[in-house]
């Protein structure tokens, strides 16, 4: 497994802003994925669960949680595979660090 250090998450989120098409929600659900990524101790698939990271990025209501969730889908930041077993939490891969920083667009 590839171990992606302290620095290398924190340069990641800080080459999120350079993406002008994430505003404040979409980087608080990016935020709360990197959190989570870190303490399962993951780089690329973590288990998740809708209402754990509504709370951890403090949104209140499902519709903006789904929107913007499915917005850095469609932006190529992640991979959502859901889980319809009550047992199993669903997955969110996210891309490597490199794929990543060639998918935003600098203006």
């Amino acid at each position: 497994m590839i171990r992606i250090t302290e620095t290398q998450w924190i340069n990641f989120l800080k080459d999120l802003s350079n993406d002008s098409r994430l505003n404040v929600w979409h980087l608080a659900l990016l935020y709360a994925l990197v959190q989570l990524a870190y303490s399962q101790n993951e780089t690329k698939i973590i288990h998740v669960s809708g209402s754990r990271l509504m709370a951890m990025a403090h949104i209140k209501t499902e519709p903006t949680y789904y929107k913007y969730f499915k917005q850095i889908q469609d932006f190529g930041y992640i991979k959502y595979t859901p889980s319809y077993h009550p047992g199993y939490r669903s997955t969110v891969e996210l891309l490597t660090l490199k794929e990543s920083s060639s998918i935003y667009t600098k203006k």
